[in-house]
């Protein structure tokens, strides 16, 4: 690989002026820099950044822990953050914790040891990490929370009010006339997922009904669970509608209810939760509770820059934003004709 030397000394100037070419042409005058730039190309000269960050004692790196990143939703956020990421000049390491505690664990050692600017992570659970972020703040690297919050953290955080996209949940399903409705979600350590089942659990009445199936997972693949469990319960004890803690189990549910022949949203109304793109597009269009996805991630990377690059001035926050309803076909109509305020 060709040398910073060797660029001065093609170009005829000094290491410092192809330097200042680099980092500050500005500062160059524009013979010179067109100079420095034709030794560039021509050697084929390319930065060595890690040894720039050596040498400045500071990283260019965010490091970013997702719970999940086989979930659309993720990977929305993901675009806010690189977004806000490249306007700073800085890149981005994504790592996927799986939504397993052990790896997330191993993943934050792995970051601690590369020494990022920081860190972005949505946790597993409440529970065993605040020891590990303390760790990394401790050596000056800050962290930001991303869809997740706690009442227990020092440091900055960026979230919905899962507790009132729950509410919205039920209130819209009980404005459609349904009174048995079900919830299916899990593992509910998650918070985001105990949080909508509480929410909807809030906004029903004393004398409507709650079935609650829990899921080990996330996916499309336990959502079919889900439908399946619908799908063989006699029409007189099966829930009216279902509240899905995520959009790819309310797509499961979905082609579960009609492989069985069950009409959505005339048997069996659908509401999913994070609006991904997949949503409007499924065979029966899903009723959803939208979350701010990229503005999720760029406020959560603008908290973090903020801290990395005014430590001593910055105050931390705990950003609630508010989820709202978008209304599609999986939920239209009236409820169904036995359900009564």
């Amino acid at each position: 690989m060709p040398s910073i030397k060797e660029v001065a000394r093609l170009a005829g100037v000094s290491v410092g002026t192809v330097s200042n070419v680099l980092n500050r042409p500005d500062t160059v005058a524009p013979d010179t820099r067109r100079r420095v730039q034709a030794a560039v190309a021509q050697l084929g000269y390319v930065r060595n950044a890690s040894a720039r960050q050596l040498r400045a004692g500071r990283s260019q790196a965010i490091a970013v822990v997702a719970l999940d990143l086989s979930n659309p939703f993720f990977i929305d956020v993901l675009r806010g953050i690189e977004a806000t990421a490249h306007e700073a000049g800085l890149t981005v390491m994504v790592f996927n914790s799986d939504k397993k505690p052990a790896h997330e664990a191993r993943l934050l050692q792995m970051i601690e040891e590369q020494r990022p600017l920081g860190v972005l992570i949505t946790p597993v659970s409440d529970a065993g990490w605040r020891e590990r972020l303390d760790r990394l703040t401790s050596r000056g690297i800050p962290a930001v929370l991303f869809d997740s919050s706690s009442h227990h953290t020092h440091g900055c955080s960026v979230t919905s009010d899962d507790v009132v996209g729950g509410r919205l949940a039920g209130r819209h399903l009980r404005e459609r006339g349904h009174r048995h409705i079900a919830f299916a979600g899990g593992p509910f350590t998650v918070r985001q997922v105990e949080d909508r089942r509480a929410g909807l659990a809030a906004s029903l009445a004393e004398d409507d009904r709650l079935t609650v199936l829990p899921l080990p997972d996330l996916t499309v693949a336990t959502g079919r669970i889900a439908g399946e469990e619908l799908a063989r319960l006699p029409a007189a004890d099966r829930p009216t509608a279902v509240f899905c803690a995520n959009d790819l189990v309310a797509m499961g549910v979905l082609q579960e209810l009609t492989r069985h022949g069950l009409r959505v949203p005339g048997d069996v109304a659908i509401l999913g939760y994070d609006d991904i793109d997949f949503a409007a597009a499924a065979a029966v269009p899903l009723s959803s509770i939208r979350q701010p996805r990229r503005e999720l991630g760029r406020t959560a990377a603008e908290l973090l820059i903020e801290e990395s690059d005014q430590p001593d001035r910055h105050d931390h926050r705990q950003i609630i934003f508010q989820p709202d309803l978008v209304e599609r076909s999986s939920t239209d109509g009236p409820g169904p004709a036995r359900a009564t305020w």
